[in-house]
């Protein structure tokens, strides 16, 4: 399961930083005029900081793999990060991309995967 982890981080990593550059030269003016470029910025990180924390998760199932309630908890704390960013910044994106403004609505159940994807890591490791 680590490798899962590990490449759906280097994956989102790589979608981040093609829509993060789509964004700032194809898309700049088109978010700036609709005050949408900060919103945007936002999904990317948020995106970016979670590919990371995808590959440490799956980094620390593959070192911690001995220890099966660890690599239970990284399990679901990667599945919260995952989760979370499909929710958080997909729904930024399209909010950017379509005005549709109803998704902003769902974009806090996103954090919430997020924040517990970050309980869920701190729990695996805490000894």
């Amino acid at each position: 399961m680590y490798k899962f982890f590990l490449q759906a981080g280097a994956l989102l990593g790589l979608i981040g930083v093609a829509i993060g550059a789509f964004g700032a030269h194809g898309l700049r003016a088109k978010l700036t005029a609709a005050g949408r470029m900060d919103t945007f910025e936002t999904a990317v990180k948020y995106q970016f900081y979670h590919a990371l924390a995808l590959v440490l998760v799956g980094i620390l199932m593959q070192q911690l793999a001995n220890n099966p309630d660890a690599v239970k908890y990284l399990g679901w704390s990667g599945y919260g990060f995952l989760i979370g960013v499909l929710i958080f910044s997909g729904s930024l994106y399209v909010l950017c991309l379509t005005g549709v403004t109803w998704l902003g609505a769902i974009t806090p159940l996103g954090g919430l995967f997020m924040i517990a994807g970050w309980a869920l890591l701190f729990w695996a490791v805490k000894g």
